[in-house]
């Protein structure tokens, strides 16, 4: 860390306890609501690699296989929508990822969520949500503090 580029984990801990406090809540209602520790991590991984957080694949790719997730599914991840492994619930969960994490492309949130629906309840949709919100803040507080390991002992503890 230098003056210029501080970690900033490490430099606001009071600020970094708070969000490893929302990520684990978000977890916690995720499986109350019936989204699988798989699938979370399965939406965590796109999301950072939509983001290029090389901190954050090295802890959710590997969480990711613990929790059951096919390495096929892994390899193809980044394709899934021109694949036919994915089912419709993790179809549905990658298409809320990749809209809330591609800002840049414009889409409609009602025609999303009308499309997921079919799918995930709106008590499922809504975990979702926080999920994709939460490793984004993730991968920007790794990318933030030039990718250190930001937290992986407990990010890792997350994904137990």
């Amino acid at each position: 860390m230098n003056a210029n580029r501080p970690f900033i984990d490490k430099s606001h801990p009071e600020i970094y306890k708070a969000a490893v406090g929302a990520a684990m809540a978000t977890r916690k209602a995720a499986v109350s609501a019936g989204i699988d520790i798989g699938l979370i991590e399965l939406v965590n991984t796109r999301v950072s690699q939509i983001n290029g957080c090389h901190t954050c694949l090295s802890i959710h790719v590997p969480a990711a296989r613990k929790a059951g997730i096919d390495q096929l599914k892994l390899d193809v991840l980044a394709a899934w929508r021109e694949s036919h492994i994915f089912d419709e619930q993790e179809r549905a969960a990658l298409t809320i990822a990749e809209s809330l994490t591609n800002l840049d492309v414009p889409v409609d949130r009602d025609e999303i969520a009308a499309e997921v629906g079919q799918h995930l309840s709106t008590e499922q949709i809504a975990v979702v949500e926080w999920i994709v919100t939460m490793i984004n803040a993730f991968n920007r507080i790794s990318i933030a503090s030039n990718h250190s390991t930001v937290g992986a002992k407990k990010a890792a503890e997350l994904a137990d």
